[in-house]
């Protein structure tokens, strides 16, 4: 494929038509599988970039933070968010430095800038960030399992322990319960059908009907999802188990470069034969469970990132002064309209 091409589609005109974008755009590259070097036929292109705050969103009233076409999967940032994000070391937006020549779109000046000072996102924040991202996807791997193999009161139990997890989040969130309390557990089943069963107490006076939405719809996508996941086209559903378990591992994969090299390695070519087997279901038993050999696989990986989370010479926090002095740089010629 020449990657080259790709913008001259008729479908990416609001690239350069869009008054956000156009003079603005900083960057563009590929996201998703092509990025990662572990696309097949038929996998989707996905495009995420970075534009430029105008003058009225630095200086004026404006507010602006993304650009995001779902018909062509393309996200593009604008350059304070992308800022915020990579100052987190958000896996999803980190990745968007560290990709191949090739894979880069469009790259301008400003755009060369951000990739040369990549190095100044790079903090032990990728110990919490990755492996928080790790976590979810091996829970949504785990939740999907649970739902075709465990009896139904073991599966209550995990969707129990799913829900138990969002609200820990939840409580983080909002750390303030008002005089009231609320609890969920599992006990004997009062639904016919069941034999275990999540049952909840709550006992709210006073409380704020936005963060009781908000906490109840936590607990309700949980279960959905649980739901839906259980209810799954096996043939059609376990190439997307396989493509995040292939994704949970180059997640170690990544956070061990980060936190071990300093580098951001997006594109996998080395391992690329290992993410495929994953993804092609080579690690898979007829049941749709896994194999030993991959959650062995995965133990070796969490004891490497815990090793290098101790051992690595990143600093605690990012240098916010030479990130700042970047962030003026960039945004005192857009004031100044040298763009």
């Amino acid at each position: 494929m020449n990657y080259s091409d790709i913008l001259k589609a008729k479908e990416y005109d609001f690239i350069r038509t869009d008054e956000h974008l156009g003079k603005h755009v900083i960057l563009l590259g590929l996201a998703g599988s092509y990025s990662y070097g572990t696309n097949i036929d038929g996998s989707d292109i996905d495009v995420r970039g970075v534009t430029l705050n105008r003058k009225s969103d630095i200086i004026g009233l404006t507010q602006y933070e993304q650009y995001v076409d779902e018909k062509t999967d393309t996200c593009i940032y604008t350059f304070n968010k992308i800022i915020s994000l990579l100052l987190s070391c958000n896996p999803n937006t980190i990745e968007l430095l560290g990709l191949n020549p090739e894979h880069y779109l469009y790259l301008n000046d400003i755009g060369q800038m951000l990739l040369d000072n990549k190095k100044l996102f790079l903090s032990k924040r990728a110990i919490n960030s990755f492996g928080g991202y790790a976590d979810a996807q091996l829970r949504r791997l785990q939740n999907a399992l649970a739902r075709d193999s465990f009896p139904q009161a073991e599966r209550e139990k995990h969707i129990y322990n799913s829900v138990k997890n969002s609200m820990h989040d939840f409580n983080t969130q909002f750390n303030n319960f008002y005089g009231g309390s609320l609890n969920i557990y599992v006990d004997d089943a009062v639904t016919p059908e069941l034999d275990k069963e999540i049952f909840v107490n709550a006992d709210l006076k006073h409380f704020p009907l936005r963060d009781y939405t908000s906490m109840f719809n936590i607990m309700t996508n949980v279960v959905r999802e649980y739901d839906r996941l259980g209810k799954r086209n096996r043939k059609k559903d376990d190439a997307h188990l396989n493509k995040h378990a292939m994704h949970l591992v180059r997640l170690f994969m990544m956070a061990l470069d980060i936190l071990e090299k300093g580098e951001i390695n997006t594109n996998r070519t080395k391992e690329h034969d290992l993410l495929m087997d994953i993804r092609f279901g080579k690690f898979q038993k007829e049941d749709g469970t896994y194999r030993d050999e991959f959650y062995e696989m995965l133990s070796d990986y969490e004891n490497k990132l815990h090793y290098a989370a101790e051992h690595t010479e990143l600093p605690d926090e990012p240098d916010m002064d030479k990130v700042q002095e970047l962030v003026m740089t960039v945004n005192e010629r857009v004031v100044r309209d040298e763009i």
